[in-house]
């Protein structure tokens, strides 16, 4: 069933969006309005505003903006009901639902019940390692110890063991979960025999957790000989591993206190560093480092990302496959976008854990603190590539360092960087410049792509958009103001109701909003602009983005109001009066009493419409 308005308006006022907004970072006041960094792109210099008279937000560095359902729909990828009822039990409020009692996570949408699923499955897993007596769970308990994962870790990181054999189908079919649930979910598959069965047999299991903390998927890694060795879900609604990070929700408090994260690829290396001292510790789950993933994790580490790589040769391949990274972003012309991204190779080909077993945290956290900036290591594993006592070695090495810096090649930094190729590689500066100069910027290439089935192709080409003309600009630019007044205003909008209802808007997400904002105050014409907004958002996915702008502090927002709505009208008599000039040049197709009528209603038309434009002028002259 649907939540219900009084349900949402409920929530919606016990929900203080300063606060929710402040917990993803440092909240000052300026005025009446609230300022921040913006929680959804990288930036220094904050510029997202909170209204809290409007319970509104916007940022004027993206674009983004809305309600605080809005907030926590992009914040925690959640649908609508989803985040009503994820602020409903913040807030300790009963959502009416009569589908709640039907089982566990009923009535709370698809994904509700995915997280149910693994919750669920997660709880079992864990049960079973830690109280079943047969042998093979056993093993499993002595793989942890093995690995200096016993004693109170297995309960922290909520670790399992999966006995496989249809235990934990038949487990979870007992707490009311359908099989097509646990398929979707992936911890269940449809077997040979077309009987469902589990997919994780034989393995001390992982709980991958989301941003929140809830389960939402599993890596498993055999007891003994078996492959895979490491087995883990495959992409599903709730999990897609090309953005989901492995101890995010527990690194993240630690990000943002220390602007740092560290990424490895391995959950025993993480689990190894939190136990270590090292909080701030995520690994990427079985896919390469994306481009989406240093975008999640700038949000919570703004000074740097240092990315930790085994020394054995599969560590190594990472390194190399790490330089894609390097572009634009890199560069001090990127200003507060700016991403800093470190790197650092453990020595002695040992992983995280084994280090950390050899030498203890404090001297991996040593080197963790001296990685070398991305640009400066990649480099440096260029030319050390090559014997620089050779001329055939140092020709080459130049050839392959200056490949690292071809993304970025016309910056500052590649010039600064180049010349220390040239140096370090006995060369002559100009010479290196000028290869410099010639280089190509590579295709970029993600693993996102490989996942969404563009691999080995070119990025597809953005849509050609045509540039409109300066006076179609204001139009729109005049649009989007006057519903961004309404928005905050409803008096306004009410007073002009019959305006918002006629204009001809020529932005088709303008119209929308503008039905959206009439059908809501038609059923409720005390609406909060948050309410407004939050119903414009779900008509237009872009309607956030400029209702929330605001309007110029100078302006008196009645003036404002009845400048915006007779300039557009003006705007909408001038095409119809142009429509019907274009009728009248052909006299020849329509009878001469139609042709007659025509001119005299464009020639009284035309004398109103200079009247109107003359007022107009004098009135817009008059409130400067």
């Amino acid at each position: 069933m649907a939540i219900s308005d009084e349900d949402i308006q409920k929530v919606r006022e016990a929900s203080d969006l300063v606060a929710i907004m402040g917990e993803t970072g440092p909240v000052k006041q300026r005025g009446r309005d609230f300022w921040l960094c913006c929680p959804f792109h990288n930036e220094k210099t904050p510029s997202c505003k909170i209204d809290p008279a409007l319970q509104l937000w916007h940022c004027f560095g993206c674009g983004e903006g809305g309600d605080v359902f809005a907030f926590i729909m992009k914040s925690q990828d959640l649908s609508f009901p989803e985040a009503v009822r994820y602020l409903a039990e913040r807030a300790h409020i009963d959502i009416a639902d009569d589908q709640g009692k039907r089982g566990p996570g009923m009535g709370q949408g698809a994904k509700a019940r995915l997280r149910a699923v693994c919750a669920e499955a997660a709880e079992f897993f864990h049960t079973q390692l830690m109280r079943s007596k047969s042998p093979q769970a056993g093993a499993a308990r002595a793989y942890l110890s093995q690995r200096g994962l016993g004693g109170d870790i297995p309960k922290t990181w909520m670790l399992g063991f999966a006995p496989g054999q249809g235990t934990l189908v038949r487990h979870l079919a007992s707490k009311g979960f359908e099989s097509t649930e646990m398929i979707q979910a992936n911890v269940a598959v449809v077997g040979s025999d077309g009987r469902v069965r589990d997919r994780f047999f034989n393995r001390v299991m992982f709980p991958i957790k989301d941003e929140q903390g809830q389960c939402i998927a599993f890596g498993g890694r055999v007891i003994g000989k078996g492959e895979p060795k490491y087995l883990n879900s495959q992409e599903t609604p709730l999990f897609h591993k090309g953005r989901m990070l492995y101890a995010l929700d527990k690194a993240k408090a630690a990000m943002a206190s220390t602007g740092v994260a560290v990424v490895s690829e391995g959950y025993t290396d993480v689990i190894a560093m939190h136990e270590a001292g090292i909080r701030n510790a995520v690994a990427t789950l079985g896919t390469a480092l994306t481009r989406t993933h240093i975008r999640v994790l700038s949000r919570h580490a703004r000074k740097r990302i240092v990315y930790l790589f085994d020394g054995d040769a599969a560590g190594q391949r990472a390194a190399d496959r790490a330089l894609q990274f390097i572009d634009s972003s890199m560069t001090p012309e990127a200003g507060a976008a700016r991403i800093d991204l470190f790197a650092v190779t453990l020595p002695d080909n040992l992983d995280p854990a084994e280090f950390i077993a050899a030498h203890g945290g404090r001297e991996l956290q040593a080197l963790i603190d001296q990685a070398k900036p991305l640009l400066e290591y990649g480099i440096d594993r260029r030319l050390g590539n090559w014997d620089l006592s050779r001329a055939e070695g140092r020709s080459a090495a130049v050839a392959d360092a200056l490949s690292v810096l071809a993304p970025i090649k016309d910056s500052l930094l590649a010039k600064d960087y180049a010349r220390q190729i040239a140096s370090r590689a006995r060369a002559d500066e100009n010479d290196v410049l000028g290869q410099l100069a010639d280089l190509k910027p590579p295709r970029i290439f993600d693993a996102e792509e490989t996942a969404g089935g563009h691999a080995g192709n070119a990025a597809p080409a953005a849509p050609v958009r045509r540039k409109l003309p300066k006076s179609e600009m204001n139009r729109r630019r005049f649009e989007r103001q006057l519903l961004a007044l309404c928005a905050a205003r409803t008096d306004l909008a009410l007073a002009h109701a019959d305006a918002l209802a006629s204009v001809q808007w020529h932005d088709p997400a303008c119209a929308a909003v503008s039905a959206s904002m009439l059908d809501t105050l038609t059923a409720d014409p005390a609406a909060l602009p948050a309410a407004i907004v939050g119903a414009a958002s779900m008509a237009e996915p872009r309607a956030a983005g400029f209702l929330t702008r605001g309007v110029p502090e100078s302006a008196v927002p009645e003036d404002l109001a009845a400048f915006l709505v007779e300039e557009l009208s003006i705007g909408d008599t001038e095409e119809a009066i142009s429509a019907m000039r274009a009728q009248m040049s052909a006299p020849a197709s329509m009878p001469p009493e139609d042709y007659e009528l025509l001119f005299e209603t464009v020639a009284a038309m035309q004398r109103e419409l200079t009247a109107r434009k003359r007022a107009h002028a004098e009135s817009a002259t008059s409130s400067r």
